[in-house]
């Protein structure tokens, strides 16, 4: 069962965009396909999910210094589309 699982997810195609903003944010959006991730900067024309927040606190959460729960319920995280997608995302690069 485990291995049908892991085949379902290696053949999904996801895009992420991901909309930072104050310093050092912008505009970047990952493509999550055939066992790859590229990431490239600007805004994807369609996407799955958007996830906006600030710069900072963008890397105090994968940097582990902010859970990304209390985040999304406390207003720092934002996000926008597929919600699964959102809580798929730690376990594809954890």
């Amino acid at each position: 069962m485990g291995a049908r699982r892991k085949a379902r997810e290696l053949a999904l195609q996801m895009l992420y965009q991901f909309d930072l903003s104050g310093d050092g944010g912008g505009q970047w959006y990952a493509v999550i396909a055939n066992e790859q991730c590229e990431v490239k900067q600007g805004k994807a024309a369609s996407t799955n999910i958007t996830i906006s927040m600030t710069a900072q606190d963008y890397l105090d959460m994968v940097n582990g210094k902010l859970n990304g729960q209390m985040a999304f319920m406390t207003g720092k995280l934002k996000i926008a589309g597929d919600m699964g997608l959102a809580l798929r995302l730690q376990s594809l690069f954890g």
